[in-house]
């Protein structure tokens, strides 16, 4: 199965435009059944920190997790809106169309 997902490469900088949070989104809208390790891989964070933000996005309304067997599939809620106040009038459905390769 090939999800477009790469190995992050770590000569890179060590900062980024977009948040950790907004990383699981853009590999799950790729992806909806990956495993937390990997997303841990892909994103270059622990599977600790994969866990703590997709419950985060779980609690504030963004995903929607599914068990399915001893897997987890996640439903991205793409009409809930950003919370900045600087993209207000837009959701998440915006942001991972204009993402998505």
């Amino acid at each position: 199965m090939d999800s477009g997902l790469k190995e992050p490469e770590l000569e890179r900088p060590s900062w980024t435009f977009l948040t950790n949070h907004a990383h699981v989104m853009v590999a799950l809208s790729r992806d909806a059944e990956l495993r937390q390790r990997d997303l841990a891989y892909v994103i270059g964070i622990t599977p600790g920190a994969v866990q703590r933000i997709l419950d985060d996005l779980e609690c504030a309304g963004y995903v929607k997790r599914e068990k399915v067997g001893r897997r987890n599939r996640y439903e991205i809620l793409t009409s809930e809106s950003l919370r900045h106040p600087l993209q207000e009038g837009h959701n998440i459905g915006e942001l991972l169309e204009v993402l998505h390769d």
